[in-house]
């Protein structure tokens, strides 16, 4: 690398570095204190380093590190939401699409309004530009490691987040938009016992690409998802999922959603059931097909008509939205807390 560039990457890594180093000092002096404690010293270490999205609640900075190099990220937690020694709190990772950050992809979903209602934390991932220069994960990266080494910096920063806020690491859902929901697929596919639920919007399955060339060939719908469980005992634990879809996307070509449900259900020993048409006030349309094993809900694949490559149902202050089509950041939060409550269930 010349040294020009190579100066100039030492600069821009300068305050991620610092931001880790206060973390990490925060994190040896509280290790001796409850989690509400600690994750009250984090937010007082990293005050003013991100600007909040509009709205009340926390919005709290973190950096994570691991094999995919550093990453920041964010938490919301609505007012008055605190995890208790007897009361942990569910946990839902949300990962954007190419040419987004955290604070556009929350303003653009409404999530955070979302998981106010539901009681539940809301952690922002955000790809750095030095490992993707548009912001995209690394979905498609699998063949040199690199999707995989973010997808275990993206499970460090769940870890930290639990430690630090009281999230309970039995009720993590995970979900993402485009590149973020092809990292969430491959969340789920490498860690399935970690997530209790996935959710991908406009996006590719994994082992459709191994590289940039097979990424763009997937994203038209001309490679098929592997969907494999590390062992076949592993197969039946694959968590619930739901994909969300425009047929109008042009971007994402929508065959990419139903060829991800068949597989996620072949995987899953789950069966079709007769699909649904539903439409929610003026919204657009929709056609639900879910696969049941047994009584268990594991797959839901939700084609919205005339829908582009956007957030359903997002707000028009974000990008990549659309306004006109079904609440998407609704339908992935009950999604998810169905899964949270069968969870909880299997506790008990």
């Amino acid at each position: 690398m010349p040294r020009r560039r190579q100066a100039s990457a030492f600069a821009a890594l300068k305050p991620l570095a610092k931001l880790y180093q206060r973390q990490m000092k925060v994190l040896t002096k509280a290790t001796a204190r409850g989690t509400q404690q600690a994750g009250e010293a984090v937010r007082k270490a990293t005050r003013g380093a991100g600007r909040p999205p509009p709205g009340p609640g926390d919005w709290l900075q973190g950096l994570a590190l691991g094999p995919g190099g550093p990453r920041r990220f964010f938490v919301y937690r609505a007012p008055g939401l605190q995890a208790t020694p007897g009361r942990r709190l569910p946990l839902l990772l949300m990962l954007h699409g190419c040419g987004q950050d955290a604070r556009d992809f929350a303003i653009g979903t409404r999530m955070n309004r979302i998981a106010a209602r539901a009681g539940f934390l809301v952690l922002y991932a955000e790809q750095d530009r030095m490992a993707h220069a548009q912001g995209c994960w690394n979905w498609f990266a699998t063949r040199s490691g690199r999707a995989q080494a973010e997808a275990a910096t993206l499970l460090a920063a769940v870890d930290q987040v639990c430690q630090l806020y009281g999230a309970d690491p039995a009720r993590v859902a995970v979900a993402g938009l485009s590149a973020g929901a092809g990292m969430a697929a491959l969340l789920a596919t490498q860690w399935p016992s970690r997530f209790a639920a996935v959710a991908v919007h406009s996006g590719v399955g994994p082992g459709a690409a191994g590289s940039t060339a097979a990424a763009l060939q997937a994203m038209q719908g001309l490679r098929a998802p592997q969907v494999r469980a590390p062992h076949a005992s592993v197969a039946a634990a694959l968590p619930p999922l739901l994909v969300l879809q425009g047929d109008a996307d042009r971007v994402v070509d929508a065959r990419n959603a139903l060829a991800l449900c068949e597989a996620w259900a072949l995987a899953s020993g789950a069966t079709l059931q007769p699909p649904q048409w539903r439409q929610r006030g003026q919204r657009r349309p929709m056609v639900w097909q879910d696969w049941r094993r047994g009584r268990q809900l594991q797959v839901r694949c939700v084609t919205v008509q005339g829908l582009g490559h956007a957030w359903s149902g997002g707000s028009a202050r974000g990008s990549y939205t659309d306004p006109q089509g079904p609440d998407a950041s609704a339908l992935v939060a009950a999604f998810a807390g169905r899964a949270f409550a069968a969870r909880e269930r299997t506790a008990a």
